[in-house]
C-alpha cells in the first residue's frame, strides 16, 4: 500500500510530484515523495543493497541505517530537503534526495539556490534507467523550489552513476578532490537534455509495446470449459496463430483434476504455474480483475490485456474502477491494454501472436494497425484481410486507460517490421505529444488517421484520460503540420495504407499525369496543384491509346529524371 500523505512542518505533501515512469526497459514504476511512514520500506530498501552499493552511496563500509539516519531519511520539509523514491509493488528500488546548501557547503534555505544530490539503486534494478528517471525529476522537483544548481560527489570507480550524470545532458563541470569526483551541473534544461528526456521516453514506451507484442508466454486468466466465451475464444486464436511462447489455461473454477485444456497447461491460478508468465489476458468480469491482476503482480508478469467490460464506459462508478485498475497494475510495474479491449495481433514470424477476439488472424505484412475501438478495429481488419493485405501488428486498445496512441507511434518509429502506421482515434490526450510523435515517426514512414468523434462535442464513452477538446479543424491543422495522412472512413484507410505498404514514397513533389481523356488529365493536375505538389502538364494520349502506349509512356516517364511519380 502507498503511504498517507502527512502534512510538513513547513509545507504540505506535494502529490504534484508523484508520477508513474515507464522504465529502460519497458516496465513501469512509480515516483512519488518519501514520507514519515516509509521508514519500515526505506530500511528493508537498504538490506537489499550490496555493500558495495552502499559503500559507492556512503564513502565508506555502512552495513545499516542507524535510527537517526532512518528519521533524517524520512523526514523532509519539501522546500530545503527532499526525497523521492522509486516504487514497484509499494516497495522502493531506487532513492534520490537533495538537500539545500550555501557557498560553504552547510545546511541552507533560499535564496540560497544550490544542493547536494545523492542516490541509491537497488543492484537488482541498476541498469533499468531508474537513477536517469530520478534524476529527471528531482530536477524538475529543485527547480520549481529556486534551485539552480545540483552538486554531487561520487567516487571515481562509480562509473555508472558518473555516466547518468554525464549523460543527462545538463551543463556541467567536473572537478577531482580528496580522491572523488566533484561534479556540478546546472539544472537550466538545455537542447541536449530535453533530446535525452525525450529520447528515454520514446526508448522505454517503444520498449514497454514491444513487451506487451512479444510474449514468451501468455496466460489466459478466464479460459471458460465451454467453447465460444471470451476467455476460449482467445485461447483458440492463439493456439491458432501458431504461438511460439508457452501458453497456459487460468480458471479459478476448473476442477483440481483438470491437467490441460485444448491441449495447453490448466491450471487454477498464476501461481501454480512455476515458470514465467510474460502477458496475461485478463477475461473475467470487472469486479473480478482486481484479484486477477494483484496475482498478476505477485506473479512477475510483465504486461495485461484486459478484454473485461465494466468500466469507464458504465459512467462516474467505472471511471474510478478504472483508474483504481491503472494504478494498482502500475504499482507492479506492469502495463495495460483495456479496459474493454479487442486484443493484440503480432504476426512476426518469431511470435505468431493473436490474443484477440478477431475472427480472422491476419496474414503476415507491413502494416502497423491501432484503433480505440473494437467494432472498428473488426471491419479494419476485414477490410484488409479481403483486400488481401496483412499487418505487421495490431491493438485495439479499448478505453485505453494506458497503452494509448502516443505508444504506438513510438513503437512504431523503432519497429522494422513496420512500414506503415494506420490509426484510429476517438480522442488525442496529448495533442502537443501526438503531434511531436507523429512528426517524427512520419518523417521515416507514412502515418495515416482516421479522427472519429469529429463533432460529438463530448469525450467518447470509456475515455477517463484527459482530453484536449480542439475544433475539428485544428486537429486537421495539426495532422498536415505533423506530416500525417488524415483520411475521413475506414475503407479510405484501408485503401491508403495499401498503397502505401506496397508503393515507395516518391523522392520530391515533381508530378507526370498519363492519361486517355483530357477532362481527366486536369482534373488530377489541378488536384496535385491543391495538394502543393508540382506537376508537368497532362500527357493526353487520346482514347485509342493501346496498352502498349501506355506502358512505354510509362517507361518514359520513369526514366525522365525530373519526375518523382506517375499518376
Amino acid at each position: 500500500m502507498e503511504p498517507s500523505p502527512e502534512q510538513s512542518p513547513h509545507h504540505a505533501y506535494p502529490d504534484h510530484w508523484e508520477a508513474d515512469v515507464v522504465l529502460r526497459d519497458g516496465g513501469t514504476a512509480r515516483i512519488r515523495p518519501i514520507t514519515t511512514d516509509d521508514a519500515r520500506r526505506l530500511v528493508s530498501f537498504y538490506e537489499q543493497v550490496s555493500d558495495e552499493s552502499k559503500y559507492y552511496r556512503f564513502f565508506a563500509p555502512y552495513p545499516r541505517l542507524s535510527d537517526r539516519d532512518v528519521h533524517r531519511f524520512t523526514h523532509h520539509d519539501y522546500v530545503d530537503r527532499v526525497g523521492l523514491a522509486v516504487t514497484i509493488g509499494g516497495e522502493f528500488i531506487g532513492t534520490v534526495r537533495y538537500d539545500r546548501i550555501n557557498d560553504q557547503g552547510r545546511p541552507a534555505s533560499a535564496p540560497a539556490d544550490e544542493a547536494e544530490v545523492a542516490f541509491l539503486v537497488q543492484d537488482a534494478h541498476q541498469g533499468r534507467g531508474v537513477a536517469s528517471a530520478l534524476l529527471e525529476h528531482i530536477a524538475a522537483v529543485a527547480r520549481e523550489r529556486g534551485i539552480r544548481r545540483f552538486a554531487a560527489e561520487v567516487l571515481p570507480a562509480n562509473n555508472k552513476m558518473i555516466k547518468v550524470f554525464r549523460d543527462a545532458g545538463y551543463t556541467q563541470r567536473r572537478s577531482f578532490e580528496d580522491g572523488s569526483v566533484h561534479l556540478t551541473l546546472d539544472l537550466e534544461p538545455t537542447e541536449k537534455s530535453l533530446a535525452v528526456q525525450r529520447g528515454r521516453e520514446q526508448r522505454a514506451e517503444a520498449r514497454s509495446v514491444q513487451r506487451l507484442l512479444a510474449p514468451g508466454s501468455v496466460a489466459v486468466i478466464g479460459t471458460g470449459r465451454t467453447p465460444g466465451g471470451v476467455g476460449r475464444t482467445v485461447l483458440r486464436n492463439l493456439l491458432d496463430a501458431g504461438f511460439t511462447g508457452r501458453t497456459y489455461a487460468v480458471n479459478r473454477a476448473f476442477d483440481e483434476g483438470l491437467a490441460t485444456l485444448d491441449g495447453v497447461p490448466a491450471h487454477r491460478s498464476l501461481g501454480e504455474i512455476d515458470e514465467q508468465v510474460d502477458l496475461a489476458v485478463i477475461a473475467v468480469p470487472a469486479h473480478r480483475v482486481p484479484e486477477a491482476v494483484a496475482d498478476c503482480g505477485e506473479h512477475g508478469v510483465q504486461g495485461l490485456v484486459v478484454l473485461s467490460a465494466g468500466y469507464a464506459e458504465r459512467g462516474s462508478a467505472g471511471r474510478e474502477l478504472q483508474r483504481e485498475l491503472v494504478r494498482q497494475a502500475r504499482s507492479y510495474g506492469m502495463r495495460i491494454i483495456g479496459p474493454n479491449a479487442f486484443g493484440i495481433i503480432n504476426t512476426a514470424e518469431s511470435v505468431r501472436l493473436n490474443a484477440s477476439l478477431a475472427p480472422e488472424s491476419p496474414a503476415r505484412g507491413r502494416i502497423g494497425l491501432f484503433t480505440q475501438s473494437g467494432a472498428i478495429g473488426i471491419a479494419l481488419l476485414s477490410g484488409l484481410h479481403r483486400r488481401g493485405a496483412g499487418l505487421s501488428s495490431f491493438i485495439s486498445a479499448g478505453n485505453r486507460a494506458d497503452v494509448s496512441g502516443n505508444d504506438f507511434l513510438q513503437y512504431s518509429f523503432e519497429d522494422q517490421d513496420t512500414d506503415v502506421a494506420l490509426l484510429y482515434l476517438e480522442s488525442l490526450g496529448n495533442p502537443r505529444k501526438f503531434t511531436r510523435l507523429a512528426r517524427r515517426t512520419a518523417a521515416v514512414k507514412p502515418v495515416v488517421v482516421v479522427k472519429g468523434a469529429r463533432h460529438s462535442g463530448t469525450n467518447p464513452p470509456g475515455h477517463a484520460v484527459p482530453v484536449s477538446r480542439i475544433p475539428d479543424a485544428t486537429v486537421s491543422a495539426l495532422m498536415r503540420q505533423a506530416g500525417v495522412i488524415r483520411v475521413d472512413t475506414v475503407t479510405e484507410m484501408v485503401d491508403a495504407g495499401l498503397l502505401l505498404a506496397g508503393q515507395p514514397l516518391p523522392a520530391g513533389p515533381r508530378v507526370a499525369i498519363l492519361g486517355n481523356s483530357e477532362s481527366l488529365g486536369l482534373l488530377t493536375y489541378d488536384a496535385c496543384l491543391a495538394e502543393g505538389l508540382r506537376p508537368r502538364p497532362p500527357r493526353d494520349l487520346t482514347t485509342a491509346a493501346s496498352p502498349q502506349d501506355f506502358r512505354d509512356a510509362l517507361a518514359e516517364a520513369l526514366a525522365d529524371g525530373t519526375c518523382d511519380a506517375v499518376i
